[in-house]
Parts: C-alpha cells; sequence; structure tokens
C-alpha cells in the first residue's frame, strides 16, 4: 500500500510539474524571446512585397522590416525563418518560431489554431487575367464559367475565394505564387485569383502579359499570428502596433515597400 501511495504521489508531481510547465511555456512566449536575446518569425519568402528574397540571398519586405524594428525595439537579435506555407502553423505550434509575420489572413479557421493580434493592414482579393479577355471578362463574376481556367497558391486566401466566388471554373493550385500566376502569363491559365499588392505590383512589371482587375472582391485583415494562451504577448503586440502607427514608424515603412517600386531592382 505504501509503494502504491507513492507511485500516486510520484505520478501527481509530475503531472502537476509538466502542466506547470505547459501553463509556463505557453505564458511567456514573450519573456523567453528576451532571455534567448532573439525573436524568430517565421515567414514564406515570394509574396510581394511583404517578404521576398534578393539576387544576393538576402530576405526583405514590408513583413520583414516591420519584425526588424519590432526586435530592435525590445533589443533583441531578428532571425528570419523561412517556411514553407502549408507548413508555417505547425512551424510555430512546435516551437519553431516565436511569431507568424507574413502577410496571414486572419480566419476562423486559423485562429482555431493560433492567436492573432489587431490586424496590422487590410486588403481583399482581386484577378490577373489574360489579356486575350481583356473587355470580355470585366469582374471576377464574368470568370464563373467552367470554360475558364483559374489558379492560385495552395492554402491560401486566394485559393478559398476562388471556390467560394467563382466555384463554377476550372481551378489549379500551385505551391508558389510564381508558379500560378506564369500560367496566366504563358497563356497556360485564364486568370490568376490573389491578394491586390501581390497582383498590382506583378501587373505592373508584366502589362503586357496580364491585366489586373484592381477591384477587391473580399475583405481581409492581415494578422502576426502567435502561439495560443499567451496574453502577455498579445498584449505587447497590440500595444507595439499603436505605438508604430502613432509615431510614424508604420507608415515610413508602408510608403518604402508600397508606394516606392526602387526596391524591385534587387528581388529575385
Amino acid at each position: 500500500m505504501n509503494k502504491i501511495l507513492k507511485s500516486a504521489i510520484a505520478g501527481a508531481v509530475l503531472a502537476c510539474s509538466a502542466w506547470t510547465t505547459q501553463v509556463y511555456a505557453a505564458q511567456s512566449a514573450l519573456e523567453n524571446i528576451l532571455n534567448k536575446g532573439e525573436l524568430r518569425a517565421c515567414f514564406d519568402a515570394g509574396y510581394v512585397p511583404f517578404e521576398m528574397k534578393t539576387k544576393d540571398g538576402r530576405f526583405v519586405g514590408f513583413d520583414l522590416d516591420i519584425a526588424k524594428h519590432m526586435a530592435r525595439s525590445i533589443g533583441v537579435k531578428f532571425v528570419p525563418v523561412n517556411t514553407a506555407w502549408d507548413g508555417i502553423i505547425p512551424a510555430l505550434q512546435t516551437d519553431k518560431c516565436d511569431i507568424i509575420i507574413s502577410g496571414m489572413t486572419i480566419t476562423p479557421e486559423r485562429n482555431l489554431k493560433v492567436n492573432f493580434a489587431d490586424p496590422y493592414i487590410v486588403i481583399g482579393q482581386s484577378v490577373l487575367i489574360s489579356p486575350k479577355l481583356a473587355g470580355k471578362v470585366k469582374s471576377y463574376q464574368d470568370l464563373n464559367d467552367p470554360k475558364y481556367t483559374l489558379t492560385s497558391k495552395l492554402g491560401t486566401t486566394g485559393a478559398e475565394a476562388a471556390k467560394r466566388y467563382i466555384s463554377k471554373a476550372k481551378l489549379d493550385l500551385y505551391d508558389t505564387e510564381v508558379d500560378a500566376v506564369l500560367q496566366v502569363s504563358n497563356g497556360k491559365a485564364d486568370a490568376y485569383v490573389y491578394d491586390l499588392p501581390y497582383n498590382a505590383i506583378y501587373a505592373a512589371q508584366h502589362p503586357q502579359q496580364v491585366t489586373h482587375l484592381d477591384t477587391p472582391f473580399t475583405y481581409e485583415p492581415l494578422g502576426w499570428a502567435i502561439r495560443q494562451d499567451d496574453p502577455n504577448f498579445l498584449n505587447f503586440l497590440n500595444n507595439y502596433l499603436r505605438q508604430v502607427k502613432g509615431d510614424g514608424t508604420y507608415q515610413r515603412i508602408y510608403d518604402k515597400w508600397f508606394k516606392s517600386d526602387s526596391w524591385l531592382k534587387d528581388v529575385q
């Protein structure tokens, strides 16, 4: 009986210890960042102009500049963690990074897996069409026909918007933005459904290959994602966002990437 009692007590202590460790870990991401001296941010390079790779191998973009400033503001090193989109939430959940700063749309489905800070920018889906359809297709609704083939990136809200609003058309999904949009540029597909900022920049770069229907047909707030049950980190992020929007930092970074194209020559 004594051995059984000791085993039960030991088991209870271990369970309590494990629970305490989990709670501590869940509530102390910001403290862990400060203790380690680094902020690890997950992103998926290729989403213009939010996160990209330069010709000399550096990661740059709107999200990257915000993340770097965030790290500097708390006195830690910024560590970029380039991650494939379909694995980016699992990477956060398994502590491969501390935060996702990667143009992620806040959706109910994703919110079941991660917590989001307040939206830092609002975008919507738009459509790039083949020039041969210019004048014939005037909105996304005109594409809702089985004779048209659409493309988008796998696992994105662009793909979900195409399925929901243009459901009669054929939809081909690709692993990257570039692979998907090239199908339209090369005449192998009729239209590309994706985020307006990306489409606007691509259309400006390739005016002979695509035509941009630039009225967004969805409302999509983008937010930074963190692990669940972390009120301290969430509070910090929301206050940080208010600060940089109030002191001009956010606008300065926004203008650099959205109101100028001087960076285009440096990216792949």
